[in-house]
């Protein structure tokens, strides 16, 4: 039987868990089990399953800081951002505990006398989400609260480098009163997921598919779901600019496009990646953004820094892939070296063991243009390129260009500037003074173009992911009424004139 072992990416020494991995059959198996207890959990009550949610938040409440620090533990984030991450499962069980009562449909009247129309949301069947380890609490629960709430039931394959944090999620929703079958979790290698996925979906055992990660795997899936006539819920990768124009606050443009481009080693698909800066004040944002890059504290994610380690191996190598990719025109800084930080390898100022764990130098490529091979590649990990521009319309162009539309800002305080920005910019979302990461529970987060198929995840957006729409016509007057052809005529004269 295959493992996985999960280990502390800012400590090698530390095994968090080791679990086994699932089949394909098994993945399969428990599409089964999942699809057989829909049918049950459907038939509670909207507004008991809210009671569900409502337990299930105030259990995440009272285990923040011990699950917080298991985010720390085995996916290197820094506890302040931990939690952050377990906040946002409680702020969507907070919004969604009320959907219960507020699962609308509509009363319609009727073209015919003696009938009436209706309209209901109906949960979808069973959904299989795949969620990526960057965020691995709040976003799982974009997804799971309330495809719950609206009488699904789930399989959850979460990344196996967070396979402990997702078990011990998965305990919590059972002790909040969610059956076992209705939420089943998976730990599987991406092979193992699509041929289970597969072999559900031709078994129409599973109705849904969400996907949180590359844009690579979401178009595998959306092609599988295409297949079954399915449209998935996909949110995937981002290239995310923040325009900088000549009023901008530069203070607040540096802050923002720290967290934005370094917060979780640049690991968030909203990550800050290109700063577009107006010709004007290039020089000095860039001056005081390198300043503030260099004299950042990086190290172990238990103590204040900006950011810890790379998820794994994995990522840091990828992020190795794109260093690859500088161009000679381009000029790089931030940091006293580049890709990994060791002791042969220093940072300045690194706080712990460098070669404990998978840290890499954070770094700035200056000089970025369409073309380069930066300017249209995800770069998921602690590199940001910088850019100039010389009009809005220009930073417009330069900032949809490659294809992307997940997130971006811009830094102005014209408000003739924001809204051609917001007009024009293909991002799902959009930020005025303030940093390209970010959401709120009852606020829709998703993109379009590479970055998704404009599905959206959180608020009441997302409840059109996991509802299909049922009409209902209800005729009691006694006789058959056929629609646009027995409806009453009342008389006008169209040629009256005064």
């Amino acid at each position: 039987m295959a493992t996985y072992t999960s280990r502390n990416p800012a400590r090698f020494d530390d095994i968090v868990t080791e679990v086994p991995l699932a089949t394909s059959a098994e993945v399969l198996a428990a599409c089964q089990t999942a699809h057989a207890a829909q049918a049950a959990w459907a038939a509670i009550p909207a507004p008991l399953r809210g009671r569900v949610i409502a337990q299930v938040g105030r259990l995440f409440e009272s285990n923040k800081e011990s699950l917080a620090h298991l985010v720390t533990r085995e996916m290197g984030k820094v506890y302040a951002e931990a939690l952050g991450d377990v906040q946002e499962v409680i702020d969507t069980c907070d919004f969604f505990l009320g959907e219960g009562r507020r699962l609308y449909g509509q009363t319609v009247p009727s073209e015919m006398p003696d009938k009436q129309l209706f309209t209901f949301r109906m949960p979808v069947g069973t959904a299989m989400i795949i969620t990526a380890g960057n965020f691995p609490a709040a976003v799982p629960s974009w997804y799971i609260v309330p495809a719950l709430v609206t009488g699904n039931t789930i399989v959850w394959k979460p990344a196996e480098q967070t396979a402990a944090i997702a078990q011990a999620m998965a305990e919590i929703f059972y002790a909040g009163g969610v059956p076992r079958e209705v939420l089943q979790v998976v730990i599987a290698d991406g092979p193992a997921t699509y041929d289970g996925l597969e072999a559900a979906l031709d078994s129409k055992l599973v109705q849904k598919i969400g996907f949180t990660g590359s844009t690579e795997v979401g178009r595998r899936l959306s092609e599988l779901a295409g297949r079954h006539l399915q449209s998935p819920c996909l949110e995937l990768g981002g290239k995310n600019p923040m325009v900088v124009m000549p009023d901008a606050a530069i203070d607040l443009v540096v802050e923002g496009a720290l967290f934005a481009g370094f917060g979780t080693a640049g690991q968030r698909c909203t990550s800050l990646g290109t700063l577009w800066v107006h010709r004007d004040v290039y020089d000095v944002v860039r001056e005081r953004y390198v300043h503030a890059v260099q004299n950042a504290i990086i190290g172990d994610p238990r103590q204040p820094v900006l950011y810890g380690p790379m998820i794994d191996e994995k990522y840091l190598t990828t992020h190795d892939k794109h260093l690859g990719l500088i161009q000679d025109h381009q000029s790089v800084y931030g940091s006293s070296g580049v890709g990994r930080i060791t002791s042969h390898n220093p940072r300045a100022g690194f706080l712990g063991d460098p070669d404990a764990g998978w840290f890499a130098h954070p770094t700035i490529v200056d000089g970025i243009r369409p073309g380069d091979a930066l300017y249209d590649t995800e770069t998921f990990g602690p590199l940001v390129t910088m850019g100039v521009f010389d009009t809005l319309d220009e930073a417009i162009e330069l900032s949809n260009g490659h294809g992307y539309g997940l997130s971006s800002a811009i830094y102005t305080s014209d408000p003739q500037a924001v809204w051609r920005f917001r007009q024009g910019i293909s991002a799902g979302m959009v930020s005025v003074n303030n940093s390209t990461s970010g959401a709120e529970a009852h606020l829709p987060f998703g993109g379009n173009g590479l970055s998704g198929n404009g599905s959206r995840q959180s608020g009441i957006w997302v409840l059109d992911q996991f509802t299909r729409w049922q009409s209902m016509n209800w005729d009691y007057s006694g006789k058959l009424q056929k629609a646009q052809m027995d409806v009453i005529e009342l008389p006008y004269d169209p040629g009256f004139h005064l």
